[in-house]
């Protein structure tokens, strides 16, 4: 039996040295799997506390809010969106936050009394546009585990709709979550531990969330529902250093402009304009009126052409009057003429 030529190339995939194809473009699923671990590292306490202190080293006090800043950059884009949408006893809700307050969205959560958070997407469906990748999951869990005022995991169900931009970074253009239930398991261990009291046992009962989020994250939500159209003024404000009545007065003004400046007309192309061809003469096979008429037309313009050839050429215009006037001896002269290749043709 022959085995087969050895290819210094082949490297077999049961070796010590299994080289592994190039790696494919990353999956939407994936990027939410580094979320999650990102955030991860976040809720554990030693690397959290490392990272603070390399901050504080360097410089940098507020190492909380640089962490969440650095986590939406590159998780989120530029112009990202974040909506937020559920019902409460009140009636339904919706909430909207641009790409500067997501960070702080994702802290308030944290703050709250959450110790970890992860999202699990189930059965999710991607559909690639030009550039962008959408992905509709129907059945996601966003999971917290909550360490205040009593240990609790809540399981937060319902529609997550993602857009990721369709290049390397592959980061989250708009994120819809669609909230429709939620759950808070308590252990076992817990409620047999505190059985025979009653006070306790009514306090584990009351839920610490409502459809899922921490009353932090609530206010946080109706906040920025007056901070959101502020934004500009806050940024004006830092900009042009100008007082909080200025900001208001300019950008108000700014606005008014905007509304009474009338629409930019589309800009038209000139046209080019056509040169309209003369009509040819009529043939031979018309009346006899539109023969005479053409006639009398084609002597009005050979009059025509005879006088702008004589006003360019003097010489022709003195041939010609000598074959109209008589001559000393009575007899006509002898007309000279000029023949289509340019030659002269004398006449008697």
């Amino acid at each position: 039996m022959s085995s087969a030529p050895h290819d210094p190339f082949y490297s077999s995939p049961f070796g010590p040295f299994y080289r592994r194809h190039t790696p494919y473009m990353v999956q939407p699923e994936y990027r939410i799997y580094e979320m999650n671990k990102r955030l991860q590292a976040r809720s554990e306490p030693s690397d959290f506390l490392e990272a603070s202190k390399i901050a504080n080293m360097c410089g940098f006090e507020d190492s909380d809010n640089l962490w969440w800043d650095a986590f939406a950059t590159e998780f989120f884009e530029d112009d990202a969106t974040l909506t937020l949408s559920f019902c409460l006893e009140d009636g339904p809700k919706r909430y909207t936050i641009g790409r500067t307050l997501i960070p702080r969205y994702f802290s308030t959560v944290f703050e709250g009394g959450v110790t970890d958070l992860y999202y699990i997407l189930k059965h999710s469906k991607e559909s690639y546009h030009n550039s962008s990748i959408t992905v509709d999951c129907d059945q996601c869990t966003m999971v917290t585990q909550h360490g205040k005022p009593m240990f609790t995991k809540v399981c937060t169900e319902g529609r997550l709709i993602l857009e990721f931009t369709f290049d390397d970074l592959m980061r989250i253009k708009t994120w819809h979550f669609t909230i429709r239930q939620y759950r808070e398991l308590v252990p076992r261990s817990i409620l047999a531990m505190h059985a025979q009291d009653p006070q306790v046992l009514e306090q584990l009962s009351k839920n610490i969330t409502r459809m899922g989020l921490t009353n932090f994250t609530l206010n946080y939500l109706r906040l920025c529902v007056i901070l959101e159209p502020m934004q500009e003024l806050m940024s004006r404000h830092k900009t042009y250093n100008l007082s909080p009545r200025d900001c208001l007065k300019t950008c108000l003004f700014q606005k008014w402009q905007r509304m009474v400046a009338p629409p930019a007309e589309p800009t038209r192309q000139p046209t080019t304009k056509r040169r309209k061809r003369k009509n040819s003469t009529s043939s031979t096979s018309n009346s006899s009126a539109g023969n005479n008429a053409n006639s009398t037309n084609s002597k009005k313009k050979s009059a025509a052409a005879n006088l702008s050839l004589s006003s360019q050429v003097p010489e022709l215009g003195a041939l010609q009057s000598c074959s109209l006037n008589p001559g000393r001896d009575g007899a006509l002269c002898h007309s000279t003429a000029v023949t289509p290749t340019g030659q002269f043709k004398e006449k008697h």
